[in-house]
């Protein structure tokens, strides 16, 4: 048998959008991963549906090259702090890092987010300056931007220390010159290669594997992911898992091994330590749980995970339309499908309400529920879901305590009173302004978490979408105090049927409407926004009343305003504490959580006596 290569394990950890994927796909080019003549999309580890249309990356995922006789394992993170959990994970399997920056937006809140895990686990970043083809580069003060953050997050004198190379990974070159625009990535390789340590892994000692990630094959079932910590595990070798205590969960064999290919996992007769590979072969271990040779009862030490800060409560849909769109409908389904997700997903926890209707999801962020959510929908499933909330805490002393976020505005100076305003209604404080080049302004604030769900969309609108938002957890702090809502109230439809649009056009002075003529609604459904602060019943199928007379015909066209079609994030951003998103794979509609009018009433007034 062949000696094994030399391996080098990193992982790629960055911003959102500052190109990451794409430059793991010129990593694959220039390492000969692909054929020259081979048709490979853009952006190939973005292989979920969800990914490729947000353009965004969602899920960790481990792909290997070789160059020059070495075998580097490459494991692309999410750039979204709400997919942190990914991360986290992540850097406890990887021996170095790869920080990509944008060369005009510099390090931004995420970049600090994952920079300080990798730089908590001792791990010595490479610093690659990416997209230095920008007009707008300002290379030497994202530099010095980059060592500000080292030297704040505590970071040693070694890990101070860290190479710098200039790239445009779109174009595939990198260099130690920041003036240089063609070549290669070999640079790049090259100082991977030798700044990266090998794995430390003792080869002779007894199997021992922490799970990372884990997921699903039709075939073989659960696989799980992670680095071989020590020892050698071959095809059907006995094996056992472990959870954070000591305890056996399982026992079982090592019925296959996968190791990753380029984007391909292959199978493999035998894994050694410090390899990154696929176990299948055990049906309940899971993530941070140690896979290890029965002797062993010592369990590996796994990375504390950061605790959910927002929840919302996924429920049957009990609308008048419930079963007319969707496939998977029954409480059954959606417990079975919430668990599955929580048993890979560590950032996100389910919990069960008494009358086993209803779940309390917990997670990171609204982008992150709203992912599962979208992704559940296009599975087939239907659901009510409510407003996001955050999850208060109680300090030593017993005070009300609450998430707070650190937001890093980006917008035109001609905004920026428009944002400090709408921010200080929030009840956020800022704590940085500073002017970022070509008539932009770069403000920070630290916000309760419970302030901004829901601006976003208000924020693009104030900005007139040329504003840029991100946000990141930053701790547990005092409660704010009441934070208003939402200012205008809602239209109401008051009866079942199909929308008419002699209806609807007589509605348009009310306020914005949310439905077309023919839309099916029912009692309950909100078909719009109301123009004044208070909810308003009104009938959308009332007809023109028809007469003897002729009509000269200038009032028979009716030209209806496009009505406002919210996406899901919208919907559920939108909606107040009495109302929910109704969320089938053909449709998102909004309503209230009581759909009799009666109930609602009365409901209402035993809020006012409570």
């Amino acid at each position: 048998m062949s000696a094994p290569l030399p391996l080098r394990n990193i992982a790629i950890i960055a911003h959102v959008d500052h190109g990451k994927t794409t430059l793991v796909d010129q990593l694959f080019r220039q390492s000969g991963t692909f054929r020259e003549n081979q048709r490979v999309e853009e952006r190939a580890m973005d292989s979920n549906d969800l990914e490729k249309e947000r353009g965004i990356t969602i899920l960790a995922k481990c792909t290997s090259v070789e160059w020059n006789g070495t075998r580097i394992n490459i494991v692309d993170t999410p750039g979204h702090a709400d997919f942190g959990g990914e991360v986290e994970r992540i850097l406890s399997m990887v021996d170095g890092v790869i920080l990509l920056v944008d060369s005009s937006e510099g390090a931004m809140p995420q970049t600090k987010f994952v920079t300080g895990k990798a730089l908590a686990l001792g791990l010595r970043p490479i610093v690659v300056v990416n997209k230095i083809d920008r007009p707008d580069e300002r290379i030497q003060e994202v530099l010095d931007e980059v060592f500000d953050l080292f030297v704040s997050l505590d970071a040693t004198d070694e890990q101070c220390d860290f190479p710098v190379l200039y790239a445009s990974g779109r174009n595939g070159y990198a260099n130690t010159d920041p003036d240089m625009r063609e070549g290669t990535l070999t640079p790049l390789f090259e100082t991977i290669v030798n700044h990266v340590p090998a794995p430390a892994a003792d080869v002779d000692g007894d199997f021992k594997f922490l799970v990372t990630l884990l997921d699903r094959d039709n075939f073989l079932g659960r696989i799980l992911t992670g680095k071989v910590q020590s020892g050698t595990v071959k095809v059907n070798s006995p094996i056992h898992a472990l959870d954070a205590e000591g305890k056996v969960i399982e026992t079982g064999r090592a019925s296959k091994l996968l190791a990753f290919r380029g984007l391909e996992r292959v199978p493999v007769d035998e894994a050694r330590a410090g390899d990154i590979i696929s176990i299948a072969g055990l049906t309940e271990a899971t993530v941070a749980n140690t896979i290890c040779d029965p002797a062993v009862t010592e369990p590996l030490h796994a990375q504390p995970i950061d605790p959910p800060t927002l929840s919302m409560r996924f429920a049957v849909n009990d609308s008048p339309m419930a079963g007319r769109e969707g496939t998977k409908v029954t409480s059954r389904m959606i417990r079975d499908r919430l668990e599955r997700e929580a048993e890979s997903n560590v950032a996100i926890r389910v919990t069960e309400s008494a009358d086993k209707d209803s779940f309390e999801v917990a997670g990171r962020g609204e982008l992150q529920l709203g992912v599962l959510i979208e992704t559940m929908r296009r599975e087939g499933f239907e659901l009510g879901i409510s407003r996001p909330r955050v999850l208060f805490r109680q300090d030593d002393s017993g005070n009300r305590t609450e998430p707070y976020e650190t937001v890093v505005i980006d917008v035109d100076d001609e905004h920026s009173g428009t944002v400090i305003d709408k921010m200080a209604l929030r009840k956020a404080e800022m704590t940085d302004m500073r002017p970022s080049g070509g008539g932009k302004t770069r403000i920070t604030f630290s916000a309760p978490s419970r302030g901004l769900i829901g601006y976003h969309g208000e924020f693009l609108s104030d900005t007139r979408g040329t504003g840029i938002m991100n946000r990141l957890f930053e701790k547990y702090g005092p409660y704010k105090g009441v934070i208003e809502g939402r200012q205008n109230g809602v239209l109401i439809s008051n009866c079942a049927g199909e929308a008419v649009g002699y209806a609807l056009n007589s509605l348009e002075d009310r306020g914005v409407l949310f439905v077309r003529p023919q839309d099916k609604i029912y009692e309950g459904m909100i078909i719009g926004e109301n123009a004044k602060p208070d909810d308003l019943e009104v009938n959308p199928m009332k007809s023109k009343q028809l007469t003897n007379f002729r009509s000269t015909g200038k009032d028979d066209a009716i030209r209806l305003t496009p009505p406002r079609i919210m996406t899901l994030e919208q919907a559920i951003a939108y909606i107040d504490d009495d109302e929910m998103v109704e969320v089938t794979p053909k449709s998102i509609r909004l309503r209230k959580a009581m759909l009799d009018p009666h109930e609602r009433k009365k409901a209402s007034r035993n809020k006012e006596f409570a």
